[in-house]
């Protein structure tokens, strides 16, 4: 398999070599830094969601860091839905915050300069885009 040039996609090619399941590791830091989101995911069933979320947010991401096809318009769409079901604007951006951090403690030392500027940018085009709604 040839590595992606574009950082976004070489940071979770590089997590899928080392975690089978990045799902409980985003969630319990996301928990873990907003103890009020826990409150917003029912008990049952909630691992389905979850699992289901982050794989539409991480396609959505790879989409607006990449080609920009349309599947990334799933963030201004879920802004919109979010905003109905009461989740705070902060708590919706800081998501995109959460995978990345995840990201970077999952890979480790393969977490470079240029995986960090690239999240960088994403994380202020995203926190823009969710703003401009």
């Amino acid at each position: 398999m040839t590595a992606s040039s574009n950082p976004i996609e070489r940071s979770f090619e590089i997590a899928a070599e080392c975690c089978e399941d990045l799902t409980p590791l985003v969630y319990r830091r996301l928990f873990e830094a907003h103890p009020e989101a826990q409150t917003m995911f029912r008990t049952e069933g909630s691992e389905l969601v979850k699992g289901s979320m982050l794989a539409l947010t991480i396609g959505a991401i790879l989409d607006f860091a990449g080609e920009r096809t349309g599947h990334f318009r799933l963030i201004t769409s879920e802004v919109s839905s979010h905003d109905a079901y009461g989740t705070p604007r902060e708590l919706f951006v800081a998501f995109f915050a959460i995978i990345a951090q995840t990201l970077r403690e999952v890979i480790g030392a393969d977490w470079s300069d240029d995986i960090d500027a690239a999240w960088r940018t994403l994380l202020g085009d995203i926190e823009s885009l969710v703003a401009a709604q």
